[in-house]
């Protein structure tokens, strides 16, 4: 298997028709040049060793080098087995409000900047864990299955953004019953919901979905978003405050974070609350309860042995840049003594 790390140097490959027009232009323009200069015969008498095919032969060689070189940086990669790749570990599962009361700006940049952030941090600092993620607002959506794929898991986490969800309101309650179905009923490991939210609630039925989640052993880690003192959801267009969201009376909405319910679902599930403001804090603190996890052996196929082959693309490389130096534009004596096309008679014939 063949595999390209750095495909975003592809386009570099669009120099190359852009020398050959360029060539082209030059050769072109130099013709016209020459026949206002004097006759073409003439011309060519008075340099009888300049060939006419040894400029395409460099220019050849300078686009070979140039191909090969971009190869380089693309840096294929050759894959030559699959191997079944063991480690032990627990199933996370990161529940993230998109709500637009995450818009709110009383931690920095805004909450849902900030819960970002936090798991980003806690991915980083995961080894033979499984992550899957789910977006909500007043419904619940997946984003991300359950993977091993951490690159993937982040990618996805930062496309997540407010206008996800049609429907807004804060349904935790949703979230949690989404997440009971992503879980692998047939393994036995740790199985852990993070829950990321300002903890409003909109829909309710908590007490009941919690009792659920810990029927199935899931525990759930929550994190508290914002501040009690709550703040205004300011709505943008390119980055300027056009207004702040009002309810059905007018009002400006303040959005506070309650930590209450967040605290009442950690401890129905026998898991943990962490408030969100110090992100150093919320991954000692999940480090240190994903370590009281019972882990299990967790299998995944991965191809191995990939060998990089830049080095190869390298070297042709310089080879063409060499061979494009020691070649030289005037025509090759030994070429001439062996008079393929019969030159030398229709020289002195001239």
């Amino acid at each position: 298997m063949i595999v390209l790390e750095e495909k975003t140097y592809f386009w570099l490959f669009w120099i190359i028709p852009a020398v050959i027009l360029l060539f082209l232009l030059t050769r072109w323009w130099m013709k016209r040049a020459q026949h206002k200069f004097g006759n073409p015969t003439a011309l060519k008498k008075l340099a009888p060793d300049k060939s006419r095919f040894k400029p395409v032969l460099k220019l050849t060689l300078y686009l070979l080098a140039l191909a090969c070189l971009i190869m380089a940086l693309i840096n294929p990669k050759i894959g030559s087995r699959i191997e079944t790749v063991k480690r032990e570990g627990v199933d996370i599962v990161f529940a993230l409000d998109v709500s637009k009361s995450m818009l709110a700006e009383d931690m920095a940049p805004n909450r849902l900047e900030k819960s970002k952030r936090i798991i980003n941090q806690i991915i980083d600092n995961l080894h033979g864990d499984r992550v899957g993620i789910i977006g909500y607002a007043g419904s619940a959506f997946p984003q991300l299955p359950i993977t091993t794929d951490y690159a993937s898991a982040k990618l996805f986490l930062n496309e997540m953004n407010t206008d996800m969800v049609s429907s807004q309101g804060t349904a935790i309650a949703d979230a949690i019953h989404l997440s009971l179905g992503f879980f692998d009923d047939e393994t036995k490991t740790g199985r852990v919901l993070m829950l990321i939210t300002d903890g409003e609630d909109h829909e309710g039925e908590l007490e009941e979905i919690s009792k659920k989640a810990a029927e199935k052993d899931i525990k759930i880690f929550t994190v508290g978003i914002g501040t009690e003192k709550g703040a205004r959801i300011p709505i943008k267009e390119n980055g300027v405050v056009k207004y702040f969201k009002k309810d059905w009376n007018g009002e400006t909405v303040i959005t506070k974070m309650n930590s209450k319910n967040l605290k009442d679902i950690a401890e129905a599930t026998d898991g943990e609350y962490v408030y969100g403001r110090d992100i150093g804090k919320v991954v000692s603190k999940t480090e240190e309860f994903l370590a009281k996890l019972e882990k299990s052996e967790l299998e995944s196929k991965e191809f191995a042995s990939f060998k990089s082959q830049f080095q190869w693309f390298v070297g042709f490389g310089i080879l063409f840049i060499i061979l494009d130096i020691l070649v030289l534009e005037r025509k090759t004596a030994w070429l001439q003594r062996l008079n393929l096309f019969n030159e030398n008679e229709r020289r002195d014939a001239a």
